[in-house]
């Protein structure tokens, strides 16, 4: 059982006359206590990727960049989580903005666990063209 709950459910029992303005609380505060933090990513460092796009995810909570980076011969699969379609729309993307197999340049805030991920911060299309924090 959630904090939230337990909050609400003391609050019915002891007083039930408090339960809907604190029920209202509850509901309110629910959606920030549930949505993640970006506490995986070290938010001080920003890697840059010369990458090739395998999937471009358009979908809600987090819009998500697959792409392969290559390495010393090698290839990486790089996971970047983005914030929602909503946001993005406002920065000027599009659910057409990547396609697979563009060859682009992403910046990110790279997991701090070391694993081959991050957060986006910025990218450098095909077309030459920027979106987000690039440079």
């Amino acid at each position: 059982m959630t904090n939230s709950a337990k909050i609400l459910l003391s609050a019915l029992l002891l007083a039930p006359a408090a339960a809907p303005p604190l029920a209202l609380i509850v509901s309110l505060t629910a959606p920030a206590a549930a949505h993640h933090s970006y506490s995986m990513f070290d938010m001080n460092k920003t890697a840059v990727l010369e990458a090739t796009v395998t999937r471009f995810k358009w979908q809600n909570p987090h819009a998500f960049i697959q792409a392969e980076v290559p390495v010393n011969g090698q290839s990486e699969s790089w996971s970047i989580e983005m914030t929602s379609p909503n946001n993005l729309i406002q920065e000027g993307w599009k659910r057409t903005s990547l396609r697979t197999g563009d060859k682009v340049r992403i910046w990110v805030h790279p997991l701090r666990s070391g694993a081959k991920g991050g957060s986006y911060v910025g990218v450098r299309l095909a077309d030459g063209s920027t979106l987000g924090e690039v440079g």
